[in-house]
């Protein structure tokens, strides 16, 4: 179809944003992209990607190579802009919009009047006013009628997202029903699913919904996990048995919850109504707690193994078959054991990663490892993440170490 949009700028290559570019320039639409590290501009412009998402290589290179897609760290003229930039929490779990701020100004200096800004970052209510405000405020030419403004929140699984970005249904949510409309032209370039339009802060609050909603049932099967280990019972079997209940579908437990959606997200709800949220914030409580009793067992574990245990730590990542650490229990295990057991040997195997992570670095007794060697000379076992590497080894393998399994593998 033919775009109303013939250029489209895209804010922020993380993520979301560099998948976000690659499709849209893989589907004929003329495509720019924007990140503040000149690092990525330089390996998108090469048709490096610079994190790993399975698909996204082939397209990004096909999207360079065909001229469709490019990068530069300053924002370009566009006839649409999509915003993709981080919005982590405070120290008080209240939602930091400074990135947004700064990619409305920069995008603000552009503007000439009828352009499209969409805000695709995961935020609060409100959060896509913010953002028109701060370009009004910031180009007084402008004015309320010049700007079509939406809300378009991403709904795609790490590791799946280059299906899922075309497959899913979309979430439009315009600050006018023109917006919305326009917004949903522009994804209609590539997407398939279907188009829920609705108003902002509707659709910011939808896309906060859907994450707490995991969380709040993930924190269900964690504290399950351990009132199961409490009572020496197999929580694995246990939610296997109640999943036969035609209407009961209990997730699975792990050492916690982490990412840049489920681990973040709800604590914008409680901070919207921090009165009304009980049941939100409990969840976020319970699933933040998990990586304290997960090194709790560990050093339980450490004690019984002697003065200086060699302990293997599978997994850095947040996820399955990702290299994205963000907001990772697992690393989050490995950083606390690393500073409480200073005689402890620390193996770190995750084979998604190059190098050891930034937060590890300056301890001694951290070093990054590959699997066979955890498995040679670990005392403790620990299963954080479970990688498909990790599943293929049979508990034959795991020799005299004592195992702790966060993820229920070798059961």
């Amino acid at each position: 179809m033919v775009v109303s949009f013939p250029v489209v700028g895209v804010v922020g290559l993380g993520y979301i944003g560099l998948p976000t570019a690659a499709i849209f320039a893989d589907h004929g639409v003329s495509t720019v992209g924007v990140d503040i590290d000149q690092r990525t501009v330089d390996a998108v412009n090469r048709g490096e990607v610079p994190f790993v998402e399975p698909g996204l290589r082939e397209v990004l290179e096909r999207a360079v190579a065909s001229g469709q897609l490019s990068a530069q760290t300053a924002t370009p003229k566009a006839d649409a802009y999509i915003v993709a930039v981080p919005t982590p929490f405070t120290d008080t779990h209240s939602a930091d919009l400074s990135y947004i701020e700064a990619a409305a100004k920069n995008v603000a200096k552009v503007l000439e009047g009828g352009e499209l800004i969409i805000l695709e970052s995961t935020s609060p209510p409100g959060a896509t006013e913010f953002m028109r405000d701060v370009i009004l405020r910031e180009n007084p030419e402008l004015d309320d009628s010049d700007l079509l403004v939406a809300h378009c929140p991403e709904r795609v699984l790490p590791g799946k997202i280059m299906e899922e970005m075309i497959t899913n249904d979309r979430i439009i949510g315009g600050l006018t029903r023109e917006a919305a409309e326009a917004a949903r032209d522009l994804y209609s370039a590539f997407c398939k699913g279907e188009f829920l339009l609705t108003d902002a802060r509707t659709a910011e609050m939808a896309k906060l919904t859907e994450n707490s909603f995991r969380d709040v049932n993930i924190a269900f099967a964690n504290e399950l996990s351990i009132i199961s280990h409490k009572l020496g019972i197999d929580v694995w079997e246990v939610i296997e048995l109640a999943n036969h209940h035609p209407r009961v579908n209990i997730l699975q437990p792990g050492p916690g919850v982490g990412g840049h959606c489920i681990a973040v997200d709800p604590w914008f709800i409680v901070d919207a109504a921090p009165e009304q949220a009980n049941l939100i914030r409990t969840a976020r409580q319970t699933n933040d707690a998990k990586p304290e009793w997960v090194l709790g067992r560990i050093e339980q574990a450490m004690e019984a193994a002697g003065d200086s245990p060699t302990v293997a730590l599978l997994g850095l990542a947040f996820k399955a078959n990702i290299d994205d650490l963000r907001e990772s229990p697992a690393l989050r295990i490995a950083e606390q054991l690393a500073q409480r057991a200073p005689n402890a040997e620390i193996l770190a195997v995750e084979p998604h990663v190059g190098e050891l992570p930034r937060s590890l670095q300056s301890f001694g007794n951290v070093s990054l490892t590959n699997l066979n060697q955890a498995l040679e000379q670990a005392d403790v076992l620990v299963l954080l993440v479970d990688h498909d590497v990790f599943k293929a080894v049979p508990s034959t393998q795991l020799g005299d170490a004592t195992v702790i399994d966060t993820r229920g593998i070798w059961r």
